[in-house]
């Protein structure tokens, strides 16, 4: 019943907020938000340690006639993402409080309904209720892109549907193949113990790989991304980073490594190269930007290099790794795009170069953005530092070289987000619309306060966020492990 909650009340809540029209249209997103939170909480609370399957969950027959079911559950994979979705969108409905007062109630039932789809792409256990789930979270960012974003926001936002809508369709033939395989059963776990020949297993392994890799996004799919950030709202940006993004790094954990081991251990020499390069080289393309949200933008890109890096080098200190990267970059991506939103609220330009001297007239707002810019450069005690490390220490295990290239994401992430930094924040106030910055406000501390309570918390103390995976990502391994031809 959780699970079920934690879809169908923002979804409700989204639903009533059209309902009721722009007057209610801020509190009952709030509360919505709020509520789906809430009902998230039970999960994380009355969760089996040492049971690496599914728990919590609900099989309900849907289309009888194809075997099709509302089958939901999550595992130690899934669930952590279930609470981060949640408590983002919480986030996202306060820090959009005074930025949007055109069509205000069908902005926030926009997030509210896609926050509910999001937590039904991570609890579906059934193929195609996931693969609804999984395209109708494009319908609520296509409608906000497209509608409350930048001067070139009908352009992103196409491009955004139809590389991701690309993606998919190739997925949907994998899908079909292996409803008929497996003799006419949709269940993803059912999938998983399917003997397949490794040619089989190829061509589902690519078919799945498009749609994924697009969400992630891999290089050489990811030119969509810097677009769809750059003209979003700073909501819209924050959840596109700190969830969307997440979808398609589970699906590998979700299909492809259980589903097709024997072909993920063959092509995994492809999958590292595509994350080395994601790493390496957009590092140096994030160093070569002059707008602070297609930075931030191309961070995420290389940060989710490192977590397709850790899925494919088979050990428990990759995926976990991996996984921990996940969720560190939902703290910290949300919390540096929101930064962005602060001052582009004040000063209408994303521009670095419009900036300088901002510690001067924001010295509590400067504060808080360098521990988020710390914790993008990978610092210890910060989230971003747990994720790198294990996915750094799996990689030493594979090879000195492989651990040589993931590590300088750190020195990567440290020259273009202090670069950065140091060029908004720092030198003289050349620019009269700084000097006559105001500093931030009570909703504006609110919402960056919590993120640096994650970040730091996470960072200091990581084991809440680490011991729920573990009998998860064992059991994982010990299948991939197993020869399936």
């Amino acid at each position: 019943m959780l699970l079920s909650l934690a879809i169908w009340i923002p979804v409700v809540a989204g639903v009533l907020v059209l309902a009721l029209g722009e007057r209610y249209a801020r509190w009952t997103g709030l509360v919505g938000s709020i509520l789906g939170f809430l009902v998230t909480i039970p999960l994380y609370t009355g969760f089996d340690l040492q049971d690496p399957g599914m728990q919590f969950v609900q099989n309900f027959p849907w289309i009888e006639r194809f075997s099709i079911n509302y089958h939901l559950g999550v595992d130690g994979i899934s669930m952590l993402f279930v609470l981060l979705n949640s408590f983002i969108t919480v986030l996202v409905v306060i820090a959009s409080w005074s930025q949007v007062d055109n069509r205000v109630a069908q902005y926030y039932a926009a997030f509210l309904i896609l926050s509910g789809m999001l937590n039904g792409v991570f609890e579906a256990l059934d193929a195609v209720l996931f693969y609804v789930f999984f395209e109708g979270t494009l319908i609520p960012m296509f409608v906000i892109i497209g509608m409350w974003g930048g001067p070139n926001r009908v352009y992103a936002s196409v491009k955004f549907f139809l590389y991701t809508l690309m993606g998919s369709l190739l997925m949907l033939v994998a899908l079909l193949y292996l409803y008929g395989k497996s003799g006419g059963s949709f269940a993803i776990l059912d999938w998983h113990k399917l003997p397949l020949p490794l040619g089989a297993q190829l061509l589902l392994f690519f078919g799945f790989l498009l749609a994924f890799a697009v969400k992630v996004p891999m290089w050489p799919v990811h030119t969509w991304l810097p677009d769809a950030h750059t003209e979003a709202p700073t909501a819209g940006s924050v959840v596109l980073a700190a969830i969307l993004l997440k979808l398609g790094a589970y699906g590998f954990v979700r299909f492809s490594l259980p589903i097709m081991p024997d072909a993920s251990r063959q092509l995994a020499w492809l999958m590292i190269a595509l994350s080395v390069i994601a790493v390496v080289y957009i590092g140096f393309v994030a160093l070569a930007q002059t707008d602070m949200k297609r930075l931030i933008a191309y961070s995420s890109i290389s940060h989710m290099g490192l977590v397709t890096l850790g899925f494919f080098i088979f050990n428990a200190y990759g995926v976990e790794g991996g996984l921990v990267q996940m969720i560190s970059h939902g703290f910290v991506s949300a919390a540096l795009f929101l930064c962005v939103g602060v001052l582009y609220d004040r000063m209408h330009s994303r521009m670095i170069a419009d900036y300088g001297g901002v510690v001067n007239t924001m010295p509590k707002f400067a504060s808080l953005m360098m521990l988020f810019a710390m914790a993008n450069s990978g610092l210890p005690a910060t989230s971003g530092f747990v994720g790198e490390f294990l996915v750094i220490l799996g990689a030493m295990k594979t090879g000195f070289w492989l651990a040589f290239l993931a590590a300088s994401t750190m020195v990567l992430g440290a020259a273009y987000t202090l670069w950065m930094y140091k060029r908004v924040m720092f030198g003289a106030v050349a620019n009269p619309q700084v000097a006559a910055l105001k500093d931030l406000n009570g909703r504006e501390a609110t919402v960056l306060g919590l993120l640096a309570l994650a970040v730091l918390g996470m960072g200091v103390y990581p084991l809440p966020f680490t011991e729920v995976m573990h009998a998860s990502v064992n059991e994982l391994l010990r299948h991939v492990a197993l020869p399936k031809t």
